[in-house]
This record gives structure tokens, sequence and C-alpha cells, in this order.
């Protein structure tokens, strides 16, 4: 991972309300966006900007059933994020 993607996670999740909202898809293996709007309490279209933001990050996946559009984290890139983060860390010791 390089530093122009460690960057785009970091400002990706440095915002609460997207933080809240990566929370929320983290906490099941798929969730909804009306499930989003309910629980952080935003309007619609800035559940979808937020979504988009961590889409791009390569945070999460959405695919749209119907009317209905699913999200789900994925765990290898916070995996790599992580990875990433603590060599960043050995290389200043």
């Amino acid at each position: 991972m390089d530093t122009a993607e460690i960057a785009k996670i970091a400002r990706a999740l440095a915002d609460p309300t997207r933080l809240e909202i990566y929370e929320a898809i983290a906490a099941k293996p798929d969730v909804y966006c009306g499930e989003i709007i309910e629980r952080c309490q935003i309007a619609p279209g800035t559940v979808s900007h937020h979504l988009k933001i961590l889409m791009e990050a390569g945070l999460i996946e959405c695919r749209r059933e119907g009317q209905f559009v699913h999200n789900r984290v994925l765990p290898e890139t916070m995996r790599d994020y992580a990875q990433a983060l603590a060599k960043l860390t050995r290389g200043n010791q």
C-alpha cells in the first residue's frame, strides 16, 4: 500500500460521521442504506455521499438489489491499512 492509498483511507475515516457509518456496516455482514439512515439519523443524500467516499477508499463494497443498496466492509483493506501504518511506525524507530 503506497502513501497515497494510506492518506485516502485516513481521510475517509477521519470524518466522525463516516467513521460511524463504517462501524455500522462493519457490525453486520450486510447493511442496506435504510438501516444506516435510521441508525445515524442523517439524510439519504448525505449517506450516499459518505458511502461513495468509503467505497472510493476501498473500505466498503456496495451492490444494488432492486431498489435497495447493500453494503459490506472489505476487511482486507483495513488489514492492509493497519499493516502499512505499522510499517511506517517501525521505519521511524
